[in-house]
């Protein structure tokens, strides 16, 4: 029989000279038998972005697909308020999602982000855009930033299987999180906030302790342990990145702060306003270099937000609305109007011989492609910049039928992350698509 520990148990040590202790993570020793009850080398860095809307694009998706190839293309209907940066993206269409389409809304991001298959709690691997991040995210304050628009508890971000990582849906607390009390502009010569010190961890002063605990727990309560400490590790680092000097790069500037609140207009949700609020934040802080790699999600799988000028929820006219359905493609101008801002707001920062927007690589994309079938073949996809010159911009490339695995491999390679094959079973691909990759 396993020694019995209380669940109040706390890792013990010295720190200075007084006692410290640190709170254990939830173990299966703790638990009845069910287990319910409690018993690279540029002088700016590359950033990487996800920017996911949810709801697909409508009944026709080939209505999506630009007319022409290559840099002569012209934008189809459907992708017309994207015509201000049509020089910055890459449009990528006719590819598809080759693993079984067992989940809707939640096989595509599943296939797109990690080439396999769609888990029973969702997406069933870590995604390509934290891979990204254990290449490139490691020295800033944040490893990565998960928001939203809609306000929900999930994103299409996943740091493991069946584990989405939590957005920020208020533009206030995202304002606070970034520039906040701890936030010190290059140059100020401001000290680190003091109090960042009364925070530093007390791992160390308890690392005997957890020593001894560890050989008392099980194989499974020895991983949560693990994990717990990795994550009291993480918070470690992000810490002493605060108290580090800032880095010195001439677009960081503080953003204006946003409103407090963003209540309902006329029962409709203001979408636009929150969405350019935390697309001028989340702009300067990668000017300001606190995180390199990011998610935002304008709006979820299944989402049913009212827009203007609807008579029901986005979700619920894929399915209901008939022909081709004008409310929904209202809707999606609506959206990618907000991606061209964000788009802009990159291209408005200068660094050195350059902008922001030419040293980010930014995947743009939807959960299916119609809406009311479900389908994941014609994947709606778009790039924005070129990641310092590691991706084209400015093209309309289309491979009809090819798996959208091999996209992943090449967006994890144009980051620098030493992976020869993207994906499993029916996703796996060792080639990406040449005809994406840069000049460097």
């Amino acid at each position: 029989m396993r020694n019995r520990i209380d669940r109040r148990t706390l890792l013990r040590g010295l720190l200075g000279g007084a006692a410290v202790g640190l709170a254990l993570p939830t173990f299966e020793i703790f638990l009845d038998a069910h287990g319910e009850a409690m018993a690279g080398g540029s002088a700016f860095p590359s950033r990487f972005g996800l920017w996911f809307w949810g709801n697909g694009i409508g009944p026709d998706p080939t209505q999506w697909v630009p007319t022409g190839t290559g840099a002569n293309y012209t934008l189809s209907p459907i992708l017309a308020p994207l015509a201000p940066v049509q020089g910055d993206i890459t449009v990528v269409s006719g590819l598809q999602v080759n693993t079984p389409n067992t989940m809707p809304h939640g096989t595509g991001p599943a296939g797109i982000l990690t080439g396999a298959r769609v888990g029973p709690n969702g997406t069933n691997g870590v995604t390509l855009d934290q891979l990204i991040a254990n290449q490139i995210g490691g020295t800033t304050q944040n490893h990565s930033l998960e928001l939203s628009v809609d306000p929900v508890t999930t994103t299409p971000s996943y740091s493991q299987a069946g584990q989405s990582n939590p957005p920020e849906t208020s533009p206030a607390a995202l304002f606070n999180t970034l520039f906040g009390p701890t936030f010190r502009l290059p140059g100020s010569n401001v000290p680190p906030d003091p109090k960042l010190g009364l925070r530093r961890s007390v791992l160390d002063a308890v690392g005997a302790d957890a020593k001894a605990l560890r050989v008392r727990l099980g194989s499974a309560d020895q991983q949560r342990l693990d994990q717990h400490l990795a994550s009291v590790r993480d918070l470690e680092q992000q810490i002493a990145n605060l108290q580090a000097a800032p880095p010195v790069l001439a677009a960081c500037s503080m953003p204006p702060a946003p409103a407090a609140a963003y209540p309902d207009v006329g029962g409709l949700p203001q979408l636009s306003a929150i969405s350019r609020a935390m697309s001028d934040i989340l702009v300067l802080s990668l000017a300001c270099d606190q995180q390199r790699v990011f998610t935002f999600q304008f709006s979820h799988p299944v989402n049913n937000l009212l827009y203007a000028n609807t008579t029901e929820g986005h979700h619920q006219l894929t399915h209901d609305e008939l022909g081709a359905q004008p409310m929904v493609q209202s809707i999606l101008h609506t959206i990618l109007g907000e991606a061209t801002y964000f788009i802009q707001a990159l291209k408005k920062v200068q660094e050195g011989n350059a902008t922001l927007l030419d040293h980010c690589g930014v995947l743009f994309m939807t959960d299916v492609s119609d809406g009311k079938s479900h389908a994941v073949n014609e994947y709606p996809l778009f790039l924005a910049g070129s990641a310092n010159g590691a991706l084209q911009t400015g093209i309309h490339y289309r491979d009809l039928g090819e798996n959208a695995s091999k996209l992943g491999l090449t967006l994890l390679q144009a980051f620098g992350v030493a992976a020869t094959s993207f994906g499993s079973d029916e996703g796996l691909v060792t080639q990406g698509l040449p005809a994406l990759v840069g000049n460097t």
